[in-house]
Formats: C-alpha cells, sequence, structure tokens
C-alpha cells in the first residue's frame, strides 16, 4: 500500500510540475520577472525528480538475483538521494544565482504586468492539489506520527520526498507572488530579486533536509 501511494503521489506531482513550468517559462518571457524564471527552473527540476524517483521505484521492484540476493530495494533511497542533489544544484543555486543578477541590474515589469499574478495564483491552486494527494497519500503510513516524525521515519523515500517538495513549492509561489507584486506596486525591481533570493535559500534548506534523510 506504502509504495502504491507513493507512486500515485508522484504521479499527481509530476503531472501538476509539468503544467506549472510551462505557465511560468511564458509568464516569464512575457515579463521578465526573475523570479518566475526562478520558479520556472523550480517546476522543471521538481518535474526532473519525479522521473527519478518513478525510475527508482521501478528499479527497486526488481526480483533479487545472485549478484543481488536481497534485492534491489536501496534503489529507491539512492535515487532519493539524486533527487536532493538536483534540487540543490538546479532549483536552489540557479535561484541564488539568479537573485544576484537581478539585484545587480534591478528593472520594473512595464509589460503583461498582471500576468505573473494570474501564473502565480493559477499555479498555487495546481501545486494545492497535489500536496493535497501526498498527504492523502502520507496519512495511513503516518498513522499518530507528526509530520516531522513522520518525514524523520518514513522507510518509503517518495512520500516525504513529494511532501517537502510540493510543501516547498507552494512556500516558494507565496514568495515569488509578494516579490512580484510588491515589484509592481513600487516599480522597484530588487523586490523581484529578494524573491528570487528566498525561493534559492528554501530549495537549499529543502534539498539539505532531504540529503540527510535519505
Amino acid at each position: 500500500m506504502s509504495a502504491h501511494g507513493g507512486t500515485k503521489a508522484v504521479v499527481a506531482a509530476l503531472l501538476a510540475n509539468l503544467g506549472i513550468a510551462v505557465t511560468k517559462f511564458v509568464a516569464f518571457f512575457l515579463t521578465g520577472a526573475s523570479s518566475m524564471l526562478a520558479e520556472g527552473v523550480h517546476s522543471v527540476a521538481d518535474s526532473g525528480n519525479q522521473a527519478l524517483l518513478l525510475l527508482g521505484g521501478k528499479k527497486a521492484r526488481r526480483a533479487a538475483d545472485e549478484e543481488h540476493p536481497f534485492g534491489y530495494g536501496r534503489e529507491r533511497y539512492v535515487y532519493a538521494f539524486i533527487v536532493s542533489i538536483v534540487l540543490f544544484t538546479v532549483g536552489g543555486l540557479f535561484a541564488l544565482y539568479e537573485a544576484w543578477h537581478k539585484w545587480e541590474d534591478p528593472h520594473p515589469i512595464t509589460e503583461w504586468k498582471w500576468v505573473p499574478i494570474a501564473v502565480l495564483l493559477a499555479a498555487i491552486v495546481m501545486e494545492s492539489t497535489s500536496f493535497r494527494t501526498a498527504v492523502r497519500e502520507s496519512n495511513p503510513a503516518r498513522g499518530q506520527q507528526s509530520w516531522p516524525s513522520f518525514i524523520r521515519t518514513a522507510k518509503s523515500p517518495e512520500l516525504p520526498v513529494v511532501l517537502l517538495e510540493d510543501f516547498g513549492a507552494l512556500v516558494g509561489l507565496t514568495l515569488a507572488l509578494g516579490g512580484v507584486g510588491l515589484t509592481l506596486v513600487t516599480g522597484d525591481g530588487r523586490w523581484d530579486a529578494a524573491g528570487t533570493a528566498c525561493i534559492g535559500v528554501l530549495l537549499v534548506l529543502i534539498a539539505v533536509v532531504l540529503a540527510v534523510e535519505t
């Protein structure tokens, strides 16, 4: 049941992130908002991570053989660890670089001003659906544990990874919404840069937690 639930949560997250990534990149090309670019790369990284989790789960289900008499179950943890590395490098470090670049050369959003707001609100709705699926699939395995305890002790790596990614995505979208909104109100592009930097720090922290736990 745990493996089935983990796969369902991963697939839901993958489908949501693919759709979200496209809308974020469209918003970036229309407006030039750095937080939209950071969030688009974040969604691409998350999509790749979910593909890695599915691949790890498939490899882990292989039957035991002479070389691996206890089976291939540890493949799931190897791929979950790779996910943390991808999230750290592609998601977190890229967002921090983009924030520094935008802070050095801030510019307001002058065209298609309200497109990022609409995209971010739509992304929050889609990401919330994915997060709700992850929570629902995790509850049978979690039992009476608190969420931090479940993240630390879960034997199925897919569910904690998707939970943290989706939670981080929702917080990141909120930060991006704040940065873009303040840039539109004040005309100061440094708010967009600050929101992007906060997204980068958030992703690095989540990646560190995933790396330690897996």
